[in-house]
């Protein structure tokens, strides 16, 4: 043993190393309030702008557009699956959400998915209080 080194306990050294990870995870968990309005601001746009970028690309009420994203994603998906657009498939699925809207579970992905976008890009721009 080195000479004016104190071996200590385990359980001490078990709480300093405790406590010290506990004071990095809570740096990790902070979010300063320039990411926080970010997050909620990508969450509020995507929910609110997610029907009109289904419209834009041709899924609305009455049907698929013609000439649009979606005539050409729904031609593709027949022509890959022998004629026919299955249920559930990802074309099904926006059509259903351009006509009826979106719904609950959807919106919260969608919002979801905004929020993880606004703090990245609020974080990405080194956005400081």
């Amino acid at each position: 043993m080195k000479r004016g080194y104190t071996q200590r306990p385990l359980k001490l050294q078990l709480s300093l190393l405790t406590s010290r990870q506990s004071k990095a995870d809570s740096r990790l968990l902070r979010m300063d309030p320039c990411t926080m309005i970010a997050a909620g601001a990508g969450a509020v746009a995507a929910v609110v702008g997610a029907p009109a970028v289904l419209a834009a690309a041709g899924f609305t009420g009455a049907g698929i557009a013609a000439g649009s994203v979606a005539s050409s994603l729904m031609s593709a998906t027949a022509v890959a699956n022998g004629g026919g657009i299955a249920a559930g498939s990802v074309v099904a699925t926006l059509q259903a959400a351009g006509a009826a809207g979106i719904p609950l579970v959807g919106q919260a992905i969608v919002g979801t998915v905004g929020a993880v976008v606004g703090a990245a890009a609020s974080m990405a721009s080194n956005c400081t209080q």
